[in-house]
């Protein structure tokens, strides 16, 4: 499970790099400046939460007591990104406003990430 979350988060770091070159050079002309700016959002928290899901993976190695909570936290902060980031990624490349719906759901679950994290890390 460590090592899923630690991939995981690796993955989503070198996406979220990979996306935002891709903003910043190749989307830059093609898209509105709002829609661009939809876009830099997504990337920038899908960084910070693979740097959260790093530490999580490097939490769930040092530690067995909350190790379910941080489990939890991490899979919390997966299922955000996912929704979170993949819907204004969406958003933003087709301008289907109705992908804003989802957006809140993937947020919803990055807070409650960040809570269990802290209750993981408060238990121990």
């Amino acid at each position: 499970m460590n090592r899923t979350l630690g991939v995981l988060g690796g993955t989503f770091g070198f996406l979220a790099v990979a996306a935002g070159a891709f903003g910043a050079h190749g989307l830059r002309e093609r898209l509105a400046p709002d829609l661009l700016a939809v876009f830099e959002t997504a990337a920038r928290y899908q960084m910070y939460h693979a740097l959260a899901l790093l530490a999580v993976a490097a939490l769930l190695e040092r530690r067995s007591s909350g190790a379910g909570p941080l489990r939890a936290a991490g899979w919390c902060f997966v299922a955000g990104v996912v929704l979170f980031s993949g819907s204004l990624y969406t958003l933003a490349l087709t301008g289907t406003a109705w992908w804003g719906a989802v957006t809140p759901l993937g947020g919803l679950l990055l807070l409650a990430g960040w809570l269990t994290l802290a209750y993981g890390l408060w238990r121990a």
